[in-house]
């Protein structure tokens, strides 16, 4: 009855300390930093005020505009 419960405590030690060894490796604990774009500058519509990115509008003599037939439509 000893024996095995000395065995047991055995084992869990060494299991504790396994672990603990694996925990701390930086091997596996790598950190996939994802780098995220810069936010958009956003612009609003003149005609319709919906918000759009300023890469994808169309400048006109008023202002901005979310596509180009938005800019014909107000500046005919």
């Amino acid at each position: 009855m000893i024996r095995l419960l000395l065995i047991l405590a055995v084992a869990l030690v060494g299991v504790w300390l396994w672990r603990s060894r694996r925990e701390s490796d930086p091997r596996l604990h790598r950190e996939n930093k994802k780098v995220e774009p810069p936010p958009l500058d956003m612009l609003r519509c003149t005609l319709c005020c919906v918000h759009f990115p300023s890469a994808d509008g169309v400048q006109g003599k008023k202002g901005w505009y979310c596509s180009a037939d938005h800019l014909h439509r107000a500046e005919p």
